[in-house]
């Protein structure tokens, strides 16, 4: 099963007066249970793919399927359930409520979705031991680490089995170390069968990837396939059906 199809899609934003070309003629393919390494300078593109990928932007040309999902011609009620019932999102700078404790955190989105609160709550500290923080549900984001709040975060984007997790740069603001926990955390998520696309800037998080995916200007060269050692798939249009 194909969880990202993308065939050809762009984005361009107008900025004082001047068109940039935010994703241009993008194509590629993440099979289910894989992760998909997006790397490139700040500016290439990377976190307006990921958004595209996640429904918070439409591309303006191309075909992108998400879960089945054509997100060229869902409504915003259909992306909106996409992304509350089967795409987590982790970000850099965690985006976790102060005031909230990191299992209340976790359960906002299975109750924005109408779970209950006590099913909501049990489910994620659920999610919250799967990611090696059973004893912290109660904290606050801060009373615990930089790498504990990224952890809380990654449950937040798995609470509720969700089937595809995107992460933008979700070690940016983590030392190397903590870092290399964070990514192993994330290629471990395979193993359940779930998806992850994540982007990045450092080089030293491209092995973690099955696929690895380089923009420059919105525009990309051949994905690497490390489970076969081989290129994955063109990702310049050309060969895509």
């Amino acid at each position: 099963m194909v969880v990202v199809r993308a065939r050809r899609i762009g984005k361009t934003f107008t900025t004082g007066g001047e068109t940039v070309h935010a994703v241009d003629d993008v194509s590629l393919d993440v099979p289910a249970g894989r992760m998909l390494v997006l790397i490139g300078a700040s500016g290439s593109g990377k976190s307006t793919l990921l958004n595209l990928i996640g429904g918070l932007e439409r591309p303006d040309s191309g075909a992108l399927t998400v879960l089945g999902t054509d997100l060229r011609t869902a409504t915003a009620r259909e992306t909106a359930q996409l992304r509350l019932t089967r795409i987590g999102f982790v970000f850099q700078d965690f985006n976790l409520v102060r005031d909230l404790t990191l299992a209340e955190n976790v359960s906002l989105p299975l109750e924005g979705n109408g779970t209950a609160r006590r099913p909501a709550r049990a489910a994620a500290r659920d999610a919250l031991d799967r990611v090696g923080l059973a004893g912290l549900a109660d904290r606050y984001p801060a009373e615990v680490s930089g790498g504990q709040q990224q952890r809380a975060s990654i449950a937040r984007a798995i609470v509720g089995e969700r089937e595809l997790v995107l992460a933008d740069e979700p070690t940016g603001a983590l030392d190397s170390r903590t870092g290399r926990e964070i990514m192993d955390l994330l290629g471990g998520l395979r193993a359940e069968g779930v998806t992850v696309v994540l982007s990045t800037h450092n080089p030293a998080n491209l092995g973690h990837g099955d696929q690895v995916l380089e923009l420059a200007d919105g525009r990309t060269v051949p994905a690497v396939d490390r489970t076969t050692g081989g290129t994955a798939e063109r990702t310049d249009g050309e060969g895509c059906p």
